[in-house]
Parts: C-alpha cells; sequence; structure tokens
C-alpha cells in the first residue's frame, strides 16, 4: 500500500463520491509505527504546545518518545502498555507541582500541574478503552483541576443534574461535568453572552479549556461540556436522542440557575466529532440558540461504510474507525467494529434520521457556520456540502468556509474565520487576532520562558503558522 505525500495531494480521488479527497487507498506513515507518528505528525505540535498537547512540554515527552520507539511499540497497541510508559513523568510532575504549592511557588505549581495533565492525557489517547488508559483519565482531570485553580481567573467544575435523563437508564439521577467561566463583569442586570464548547473525540473539558480565558476577557462566557461517549459525559453513547437530552439539560441550567448569562446570545461551537453534534443542536434546539458552528463536524457521509474502511489508514493519529464505534458505544472488538460499520449510518445519520431536512420543515438555528479543511481524512468535506443543500423559507442561509488545501478541521485558518463570525454576531471588540494570540501561550507568561528563540507575541504567530498582516487582511 502506498504512502501518501504533498505531491498527490487534492489530485485524482479514487473514490468518485468524495470529489474533494485523494487517494483513499494510501497508507499515512504514522501508522507504521510510533516513531514515525512524533517523527512525521506529534512532535511539531508538541513542541509548541497545541493539540493534542495543550499545556504540555516537549522536554516533559521527549524521554517517553525515546521509551515508546525502544520498545517498538506499533499499531495495534496493547494500550496499558502504551499508557504505561506516561505515568512515570506525570507523577513526577504531580509531586514537584505539590512541593512547589506547599512552597508558595504558584505559578510552578499551576505550571507543573498542568504539563501532568498534558503527560495523562496522551497517555489516555485518543480514548480510554483499557484500565490504564481509564486511570489517566481520571488522574489527568485531578492534574488539571489543581492547575486551573491556580490560574488567575480559576476554572472549576461545575456538575448539572441530567433532569432530562432517560427513566430506568444509566442516565437517571446522573450528573454532567462542564468547565463554566463567566466574566466578573456579568451581573444579572447587565448578563454576557455564552459560548457552548462541545469536545471532540479525543480532546475533552480538560484540554479544550484553553479556549475559556480568551473568551473571558472578551466578556464571554464559556461553558464546554463532553459529547456522548466520551469523557465523562452521561449520555448514553448507543441511543441517537441521548444527546437531545443532554443538551436540554444544560441549557435548562444556564436559563433557570445562570442569570448572569443572556440567554438571547448562547452560540455553540463544535470542535471535529463535537461538530456533527453542533449540526444536530442546530436542528433540535433552534429557538434556543442565537448561533450554531460546526468546526470539522460530518453529518451522513462520516458513517459511510466504504469510509470507515478506509480511516483507519488516514490522517487520524490511531484506528480511527475504531475509536469512533468504541465512542458510539459499540464493543472494542473486531465485531463490535463490524457492527457499527453495518448499522452506525443507519442510527446516527443526520439525513437519514431527517434531522436536516428541519431546516426546510421546521427551521433551524438562524446563525449557522460550517467549516472545514479542503482535505480532510478523517470526516469528509462533502457532508459540509450536503449540509447546505437543506434549507427552506424556514431557514435563514447557512454560512459555510471549506480552507483550501487544508487537513482536518482547516486549522489555523478556519479559527480566524471562526473567531470573527463570533465577534461580529455578538458585536464583539472585533480583535480576533489578539484573541488567536493568546490561545497560543504557555501555560505560564511567554515571557518567563523562550522556545527556539521565540517568545512573547511572536511565539504565538509561528504556533499558528501566519502572519499578523496576513490575518489583519483577512486573505485567510
Amino acid at each position: 500500500m502506498p504512502h501518501a505525500s504533498s505531491s498527490n495531494m487534492g489530485k485524482s480521488p479514487n473514490d468518485s463520491r468524495y470529489p474533494n479527497g485523494w487517494h483513499m487507498d494510501d497508507r499515512m506513515p504514522h501508522h507504521d509505527s510510533f516513531q514515525q507518528l512524533w517523527e512525521t505528525k506529534w512532535k511539531d505540535p508538541c513542541s509548541k504546545g497545541i493539540y493534542p498537547f495543550m499545556f504540555g512540554f516537549i522536554q516533559d515527552f521527549q524521554p517517553i518518545v525515546e521509551d515508546i520507539i525502544a520498545k517498538g511499540l506499533k499499531e495495534p497497541y496493547n494500550w496499558d502498555e502504551y499508557a504505561s510508559c506516561f505515568f512515570g513523568t506525570a507523577e513526577q510532575l504531580g509531586q514537584m507541582a505539590a512541593v512547589a504549592q506547599q512552597e508558595g511557588d504558584t505559578d510552578k505549581a499551576r505550571d507543573c500541574y498542568l504539563r501532568a495533565s498534558a503527560v495523562y492525557r496522551i497517555a489516555r489517547f485518543p480514548i480510554p478503552r483499557s484500565p490504564l488508559q481509564k486511570l489517566a483519565w481520571q488522574k489527568g482531570k485531578e492534574m488539571f483541576y489543581l492547575g486551573a485553580s491556580l490560574m488567575e481567573y480559576p476554572i472549576h467544575e461545575v456538575l448539572i443534574p441530567h433532569i432530562h435523563a432517560l427513566p430506568s437508564s444509566s442516565e437517571e439521577g446522573s450528573v454532567i461535568p462542564v468547565n463554566l467561566l463567566i466574566p466578573p463583569t456579568a451581573t444579572p442586570t447587565s448578563p454576557c453572552p455564552l459560548v457552548l464548547i462541545m469536545t471532540g473525540l479525543d480532546g475533552y473539558r480538560t484540554e479544550l479549556a484553553v479556549w475559556q480565558r480568551g473568551w473571558l476577557d472578551k466578556g464571554v462566557a464559556t461553558l464546554v461540556v463532553e459529547i456522548p461517549g466520551t469523557g465523562d459525559s452521561p449520555a448514553l453513547p448507543q441511543d441517537p436522542q441521548s444527546p437531545d437530552r443532554q443538551w436540554s439539560s444544560v441549557l435548562d441550567f444556564i436559563s433557570q440557575h445562570q442569570p448572569r448569562i443572556d440567554k438571547q446570545k448562547i452560540i455553540v461551537w463544535g470542535f471535529s466529532t463535537g461538530g456533527y453534534y453542533a449540526f444536530r443542536i442546530a436542528h433540535t434546539h433552534a429557538s434556543r440558540l442565537l448561533g450554531s458552528v460546526s468546526l470539522g463536524g460530518g453529518c451522513h457521509h462520516m458513517f459511510d461504510r466504504e469510509w470507515l474502511d478506509k480511516v483507519n489508514n488516514l490522517e487520524y493519529p490511531f484506528d480511527l474507525a475504531d475509536t469512533l464505534a468504541y465512542k458510539f458505544g459499540y464493543a472494542p472488538t473486531k465485531e463490535g467494529l463490524e457492527q457499527f460499520k453495518k448499522e452506525g449510518q443507519a442510527k446516527f445519520s443526520l439525513l437519514v434520521d431527517g434531522t436536516l431536512a428541519k431546516a426546510d420543515t421546521e427551521g433551524c438555528c438562524k446563525n449557522v457556520l460550517l467549516v472545514n479543511g479542503e482535505w480532510d481524512r478523517i470526516f469528509p468535506v462533502e457532508d459540509l456540502t450536503l449540509a447546505l443543500k437543506f434549507g427552506g423559507i424556514k431557514s435563514k442561509p447557512k454560512e459555510a468556509r471549506i480552507v483550501s488545501e487544508k487537513w482536518h478541521m482547516g486549522e489555523p485558518e478556519s479559527f480566524v474565520v471562526i473567531l470573527r463570525w463570533i465577534h461580529e454576531l455578538l458585536g464583539l471588540d472585533g480583535d480576533w487576532m489578539g484573541q488567536l494570540k493568546g490561545w497560543g501561550l504557555k501555560p505560564s507568561d511567554v515571557s518567563r520562558y523562550v522556545y527556539d528563540g521565540v517568545g512573547g507575541d511572536d511565539y504565538s504567530i509561528k504556533v499558528f503558522g501566519i502572519s499578523e498582516g496576513k490575518l489583519r487582511r483577512g486573505r485567510c
């Protein structure tokens, strides 16, 4: 099976249903070994502290990587063996943090706790399937909230009662854990907007928290919540209607218990698999939202059996089809994967179940933005164009952007598109460039550190690989 290369990107797709695709039969090199994963896909973002290494330092990961490479780990991974390689470093960082906190060095304590959370995150990545990975998720949460409690504006866990839970199921009596951060300037007489962030397949509330301070500085509250089948979501993963119940409980909690939030200015932003749920909520809870953004989300073709047969060799760092099957409630076995491929589209497609058609018959959220990269090999960009075909006189036309020659989610240009759209919708200050810079910072003030000779604002520009001038001129 040939490896993918930049020379054939965007050319000659071998499946006519995915005209924006390229060489679906290729195998990307990071699937050959962990060493290839590190060298071709992960080392660069790790050096910058960006997805999936938010809050992480490459110095912490380098010895772990060397150990994994020495052991020759590769697909199919033994997930306990894989996860075990990370615990020693994470535990050491946690101990360093505790000592620093006892000594009154709050900055060092915060940084070390957050660095520990990053190490535990990669240990449980992409989804906690084995006992040690599940332990890493629990430990990672503990480290994150210890570090987040020491931030200038602390982030704490809030437990929302799942009042719309399905009776006589595991949902009954459960809670929905979220991060909720409200600007201190918000009051019941002067409430603030809310960006409700739906997390993805592998990025949970402990890492998408990186967006919260930037929105707070703009006077916008944030609520970060995990999607069914991931993190601590209590929603039944195999029930197509379970997300609707979860979002009803979350939105009722906001409307009934958060007087400092403006109920007329709630915008959903779904990341990756969370984008699938942003598609859905725009139709199921249309009257309760000002806007909904699907970044890299799918809605129908993401469940094509032919697509799922190919994706384990493509863009995702690990076994995407298996990870999705587990997320949607199927057993982590060959039989479970086969069952997901066989029935997943009939159960979860927003086209098959009539959700997309509601835009024609009942209307959908009045402001919808769909964004993805042209070369997405995780969820086909054709799902974006499919969704644009729906919407009659009851629905305002959706807005969309396909970022040319970019992979899943169209990063980093997609962030520019979305931040600008939300700023304009909420009437914010329009300094989305400043907000984008802030996202790229390390846990501490960058003035304390230098990375590859670059610090301060220049570091953030380097992270996103876009010049400030290009951003300001809007040519992304």
